[in-house]
This record gives C-alpha cells, structure tokens and sequence, in this order.
C-alpha cells in the first residue's frame, strides 16, 4: 500500500511539474518514464493536445527511447493514424524483437481493422515475450468477445484472474460469459471456487448473490449479498439486490430496510422510492406506499412505472377521476404500453365514458394485449356503442386467437341473429352450445332482444333433446 501511495505520488508531482512548466514556458527535465506515464494520463483522460505535447518534448529530450516511441503509437492508433503506426511498430521490431509491447500494439492495430483473429495470433507471441500475463491474458479475452466466442473469452478472462486475483474487470467479464452462455449453475460454481481462495471480494460475494437471483435460489442470494455488505457496508448495488431478493421471499418489511439503506448511503432514486412502495402495497399498507409512490415521480417525472402504481392506488379506492388524471400522465410517457391503455379502458368504462372506453381497449389490443377478457371488453363496449359490423369484424378476428371460445361464439351468433344472417347465426349458436351449453345465458345478457326468438329457442331446445337423448 505504501509503495502504491508513493507511486501516485510520484505520478501526481510529475503532472504538475509538467503543467506547471507549460504555464511558465520553462524547459524541464523529466525521465522517458515520467514522460510516459504523463502521456497516457492525458490520453486515458480524453486530453489529447497535452498529450502530444508531452510527446514532443519527450521524443525531444530522449530522442532513441522505445517507451516514447511505443506511446507514440498507442496514441496514433487512438486517433486512428493505424498506417503511421504501423510503420514505427516496424521499425521499433527491427531493433527490439522480443519487446512485448510491440506485439500487443500491432495487436490493437488488427483489432482496430476487425481483424480479431490476426490480433490474437499478435497477442499470442506477446504471450511468449511478457511478465504481465494478466494484461495480455485480457486482451485476449476482449478479441475472443469481439469474435462471439465467448468459450475462449472466458477461458482467457479466467487466466487472467489466476495471474491477477484481484482483477475486477476480469471477473466481470467471467460472469458476462457465463450468463450469455445460460451457464448460471456453472458460474455459481466458479464463483464459489473463487471465493474460498478470495474471501474478502465483495465483488464476487455480489455476482455470486446475481447468480442465485437468476437460478431464482433467493435464499441463496440473500446469504450472498449479506457477506457482500459485510466487507463493503457502502456496496449499494448488494444492498438493493439484497432488497430484490427480499422481496421475491416475501420478507417485506427487510426489503424496505434494505431499500432505505441504498436512499442512506446516496441521492435518493426514483427506482428505490417505486420499489418500497410495491412492497408497502404488498404488506397492504396503500396509503403509506402512494406516499412513495409520489416521491418517485417528484424524482423522476418520466418514470411511468411510478405513474401507473398510483393510478392502481385509485382504482383500488374508486377513485376514478384522479384515477383518469394519472394513467393519462403514464400513457404520456408510453403511448405504446398495452397495460396503460388497458387500464384507460377500465376507468374509462367505469365512469361511462363508454366512447374513450373503447378506444383504450382497442389500443390494447393493438398494441399486443390479447388477453379474452380485453378482446371482450372491446367488442361489448362496440356493440353498447351500436357498431355492430365493427363488433362483428373484431369478433372474426378475435376467434383466429380463441377458435373454440364460447364467448366469442355466443357473440358472433347474436350478431348475425341481429343482421338476419340465419345460417351463420345458427351455426355459430350450435358451436357455442356444444362448446358451453350451461353459459348460454350470455347470449340472452347481450342480446335481450333475442330472448323470446322462436329462432333461436327452437335451436337450443333441439340442441339439448339431441345432447339427453
């Protein structure tokens, strides 16, 4: 740790005597090394002017040093100047073979072209001539990403972690492989192997915890996300997936706990407001979670999750007015969302806005909600609004969905009863008998009219002298 903060030390004193000669126009002296290290500082923080300033004054002061010239390429080929890079790669192989360095930049040049298969065989000479086999090791991985192979990514994102342990963008890129391959029992695996040799790695307690999450093991996960917030009481992303993981056992109450920790530890979000209301809601404390819900959407106005939950608060009260106000201010935000539309259609309905009742359902469906009941809804608030042909066209297009659904049947029947279409009428009348004759009382809800029909009663009472006999 000492060396470290002596390292940084070193570092920052050189950046400001840098700076501080730029400012003062005063030449300095500084070693290849340092001169190094500034330059990929200026390009690692997007600062590519004092970058290729520093280079100058490098090259100048040590006009035969390789490091100098090996940054100069890295920096070349960040500005996508791969040719000119390319060609001092070559010059620098002809004096130094066995520089690993070289290997790695021609490495990133292929790369650069899409060329990944050529970098790998780069990368693996640079293998040969390296001390720092997690670098290259990781390098290899990202080529391997590149290629979609994602068996030898991870393969060589493992390598890296074997050489480096506490590699932290090595193990997330292991767990990426793992999960875009479905192998979450295998990362469960791996994860535990790693942890009996690191412990005290919140990072890989916290994977661990996401792992059991998916293979929905929430007891597990909760075990795992603790240890996580043992090491790192401040790991806010363990403590929310704590909370996920709560919530999906029903342990309420721990999950807002573990919710108000993350609003503790930082700025409040509106995704932890949303979800301690869901559970408040769950412990069937309402008023308690609208207050939650509503400091969600003070957060995030555009969270229309948030929007939606008090729209249910007011349906559950029948308060449909308000009930209106906010699903309006969620279909604002997704005006493509089936379940908002859905909901518009209900309240709707339920204040006898019969005419916006029918266009939310209608919206549903068109948006990809095919559940009976909303197909249903729309064609009845159709037939209320006397669009019986609309009705009748929705109908036929619903049975492609349910081809032997006794409600439909009974509908389309009483629509072609009313259009004096008899045949069809008495087909579709005999299907919906024979699909649910105890629910022919539909027929008569919808169609009062049709009640005293000596048509359609003659129908059912042959159709059930033919069923007992």
């Amino acid at each position: 740790m000492m060396q470290i903060n002596n390292e940084e030390e070193e570092h920052n004193l050189s950046l400001s005597k840098f700076e501080s000669m730029l400012k003062t126009n005063k030449i300095l002296f500084f070693d290849s090394e340092e001169f190094e290290n500034i330059i990929l500082h200026y390009i690692d923080t997007g600062k590519t002017n004092l970058a290729k300033k520093a280079l100058k004054l490098g090259i100048e002061q040590h006009p035969h040093s390789t490091g100098l010239k090996l940054v100069h390429v890295e920096l070349l080929i960040f500005e996508d100047q791969l040719e000119t890079a390319e060609k001092i790669l070559n010059e620098l192989y002809a004096i130094e073979p066995t520089n690993e360095e070289i290997y790695i930049q021609q490495a990133n040049i292929y790369s650069k072209r899409d060329k990944h298969e050529k970098a790998v065989e780069y990368l693996k000479i640079a293998l040969k001539y390296t001390d720092d086999f997690a670098d290259v090791y990781s390098l290899l991985g990202m080529e391997y990403l590149f290629m979609d192979n994602l068996e030898l990514a991870k393969e060589n994102f493992i390598k890296c972690l074997e050489v480096d342990i506490d590699d932290h963008s090595a193990l997330y890129n292991i767990v990426y492989c793992f999960d875009f391959l479905d192998q979450n029992s295998e990362a469960v695996a791996y994860l535990n192997t790693y942890i009996d040799k690191n412990p005290y790695s919140e990072v890989a307690w916290h994977q661990l915890g996401r792992q059991h999450y998916q293979l929905k093991e929430f007891e597990l996960a909760v075990r795992a996300f603790d240890y996580a917030t043992l090491i790192d009481d401040r790991f806010i992303g363990a403590h929310l997936e704590k909370a996920k993981s709560l919530e999906k056992l029903k342990r309420f109450d721990e999950a807002i706990a573990s919710y108000e920790i993350t609003l503790e530890l930082d700025d409040p979000t509106a995704y932890a407001y949303l979800r301690i209301g869901k559970c408040h809601d769950k412990n069937k404390s309402h008023e308690m979670a609208l207050q939650f819900y509503l400091k969600a959407v003070h957060e995030d106005p555009q969270l229309d999750k948030a929007w939606i939950c008090i729209t249910d608060h007011y349906i559950q009260m029948k308060n449909f007015e308000k009930a209106l106000y906010y699903v309006n201010k969620a279909l604002t935000i997704d005006n493509e969302n089936k379940i908002y539309w859905k909901r518009y259609g209900a309240i709707n309905k339920a204040l006898s806005l019969f005419e916006e009742a029918e266009t939310g359902y209608r919206k549903a469906v068109e948006y990809g909600d095919f559940e009976l009941d909303t197909w249903l809804f729309w064609i009845d608030l159709l037939q209320f609004l006397g669009e019986n042909d609309s009705a009748l066209h929705t109908l036929v297009n619903a049975s492609e969905y349910f081809p032997d659904e006794y409600d439909i049947e009974y509908r389309i029947a009483g629509l072609n009863f009313i259009k004096e279409e008899l045949e069809v009428a008495e087909d579709h009348l005999l299907k919906a008998l024979s699909l649910s004759f105890n629910n022919r009382d539909v027929l008569f809800e919808l169609f009062p009219n049709l009640i005293d029909d000596h048509l359609v009663n003659r129908i059912i009472l042959n159709f059930n002298n033919l069923k007992n006999s």
